[in-house]
């Protein structure tokens, strides 16, 4: 498994074409890269093992994860901060301890599918995912310290990227392990300019509020990759005729056999 700055280079390296052009030997397919928003949730629970093997089965390159600390200061996957939406129990993630959280039914949503499914800590995801699939790392409630050792005990520093609004957050992981992959949220313009300047990451966030063209030339200016939140396969094909190095969506299943079919993904 390549890493992602390996992977980022080369995507950097080569324009995109846009659809209904075909690649030459000057003018190479660009490859997509591509990511899976909390796994393949559509037919597993969201931040769950199943629901990353669902991401690794569907060759995605990374697996948006939302991490959070327990009480007792261990790191498990959850979205929300409380475990109403997803489990069987009630209560915030951060005032509970992990026995009590391993003690609640995760496949709640999905009746009778994922008898005795647990919420994973984030060494169980590291252990599944090593050689499999990347990180995209989604901090809901974390320290960077304890972040950047749950990963090196797994030796997956070269497979992981962190996605964040938070500068200040993705500036002591950079502080920390300058060579792993940050990923600031674009919003504007000024923004592209002083995240580029103070962290000079490989990569952009975007959603629907910043893909936008002044935005997209901002990041292109510095030869600086977006990675875009889409969902249908017009937001796709529209990325990529935009310029852009990556995708996360809700889909991954569909993404995938998308971009296979237009020549963007292996």
């Amino acid at each position: 498994m390549k890493a992602p700055l390996e992977i980022l280079l080369v995507c950097l390296s080569v324009v995109p074409l846009g659809f209904g052009q075909s690649p030459t030997a000057t003018t190479p397919a660009k490859t997509i890269l591509t990511s899976a928003h909390r796994g393949e949730h559509a037919h597993h629970p969201e931040n769950s093992l199943p629901a990353i093997q669902g991401a690794i089965d569907a060759g995605i390159d990374f697996v948006e994860l939302d991490v959070r600390t327990t009480s007792d200061g261990q790191l498990v996957l959850m979205h929300d901060p409380t475990v109403d939406r997803m489990t069987d129990g009630k209560g915030k993630v951060k005032d509970m301890t992990l026995a009590e959280i391993k003690k609640l039914d995760l496949g709640v949503r999905f009746p009778g599918q994922f008898p005795n499914l647990r919420v994973p800590t984030f060494d169980e995801v590291l252990e599944l995912c090593k050689g499999k699939i990347g990180i995209y790392v989604d901090t809901k409630d974390a320290a960077p310290t304890d972040l950047v050792a749950a990963i090196e005990r797994h030796d997956m520093g070269d497979h992981v990227m962190f996605w964040s609004e938070n500068t200040k957050f993705l500036e002591q992981i950079h502080d920390l392990r300058p060579k792993w992959v940050i990923m600031p949220e674009a919003f504007n313009p000024e923004n592209v300019q002083k995240v580029v300047a103070l962290l000079h990451p490989q990569l952009l966030g975007a959603d629907e509020r910043d893909f936008n063209g002044p935005t997209i030339a901002a990041a292109k200016a510095v030869n600086v990759g977006i990675f875009v939140d889409r969902q249908t396969e017009k937001e796709w094909r529209d990325a990529v005729d935009q310029g852009a190095v990556g995708i996360q969506t809700n889909y991954p299943v569909e993404l995938t056999a998308f971009l296979r079919a237009n020549g963007y993904h292996k």
